[in-house]
């Protein structure tokens, strides 16, 4: 904790000195909690006053303030809380996946984001960018679950295939500043050299000034240096049981669980929150501790030999029984071999 406390006054001290440069205010975070407005005297002189209200997240970049509603919140406190508010709207947003093995947790954490977006505002169409490559990897979404799962219709969901990454970069940042949709998506696998601070900034800047999200999906590859305010890590998380009246229900499996770090954000504070998916609110819930389940709860057994059933799992063996040679164990009997394999007569 000591550690993440002398960074984040790093990274103010930075702001400060960055905003000192620039000649404009410093953002502010956060209003202290139980203090009074300050300047709440709005006149010519001073359009930069303070009039929130106490207690209430803002951003101020320059001598702009960013309204409550820029922020998508997700429905968990504590990752809210951590971000500030919640997730931009209007910037880049990056979804980074460790190996590709998460490209479904990422997926459907975005998909999560697409239907909190369409939920609050009007359902206009999205667009997922992605490479070959990447789609040939990971897929794509199956067209009954995106209206099961998260609410969006199939004709919604607009897909861009792109033979090449710089292919998909152009895409992505024509679709950026479109405001007929809703989002856009690009998928991206690896750490490619033209996916760098420069290409990314021009998403970000993009997205600004449509406002409208940019979702970077980042698919087994190494977290790099981008102008994304935000980075979250994502991985898929053990579901928990199904809730009934009479309780848990043993050995069920409840709703799609997300494991999500925080790997950058405006704040600099670290954290790791264990989110479900609501399918039928479609809306996110934080799992607190006492609701988590073992990663393996199932005894893993081999697979049955001959397809009659599961095999037994293995336990201690004490001894073998004194039966015939393993290796003429399963041969047929010579009554019952075929009549070309038997011993030919000669004569």
């Amino acid at each position: 904790m000591a550690t993440s406390a002398v960074a984040r006054e790093t990274v103010f001290a930075l702001r400060r000195q960055i905003a000192k440069i620039e000649g404009t205010l410093p953002e502010r975070l956060e209003a202290p909690a139980g203090a009074a407005p300050v300047d709440a005297d709005v006149t010519p002189q001073n359009p930069t006053a303070d009039v929130t209200p106490q207690g209430l997240t803002i951003v101020r970049r320059g001598l702009a303030v960013a309204p409550p509603d820029a922020f998508l919140r997700t429905g968990a406190e504590g990752l809210d809380t951590a971000l500030s508010g919640g997730l931009p709207k209007a910037a880049l947003s990056e979804i980074h996946g460790a190996a590709t093995r998460d490209a479904g947790a990422v997926a459907g954490f975005a998909l999560s984001l697409v239907s909190l977006i369409l939920k609050q505002g009007p359902r206009l169409p999205v667009l997922w960018i992605g490479t070959a490559e990447i789609f040939r990897e990971a897929g794509f979404p199956y067209a009954r679950g995106l209206h099961a799962v998260f609410g969006i219709e199939p004709e919604q969901l607009l897909f861009s295939e792109a033979p090449k990454l710089l292919d998909a970069l152009w895409i992505a940042e024509e679709a950026a500043r479109m405001t007929a949709l809703a989002a856009v998506i690009l998928e991206i696998r690896g750490s490619p050299q033209r996916l760098d601070l420069t290409a990314t900034r021009r998403l970000h800047a993009r997205a600004q000034n449509a406002g409208r999200p940019v979702f970077l999906l980042r698919q087994a590859g190494e977290a790099e240096p981008t102008a994304a305010p935000v980075r979250l890590i994502l991985s898929a998380a053990p579901s928990a049981s199904r809730q009934t009246i009479a309780g848990p229900l043993a050995g069920s499996i409840g709703r799609p669980a997300f494991t999500v770090s925080i790997g950058k954000s405006r704040t600099a504070l670290p954290g790791q929150f264990t989110l479900e998916w609501n399918p039928d609110e479609h809306s996110f819930e934080e799992r607190r501790g006492e609701e988590r389940r073992a990663a393996n709860s199932v005894p893993v057994v081999p697979a049955p030999r001959r397809g009659k059933g599961p095999a037994a799992a293995s336990g201690a063996v004490l001894a073998f029984p004194a039966v015939g040679s393993p290796a003429a164990g399963d041969q047929p009997s010579p009554s019952e071999r075929a009549a070309h394999r038997r011993p030919r007569r000669a004569g």
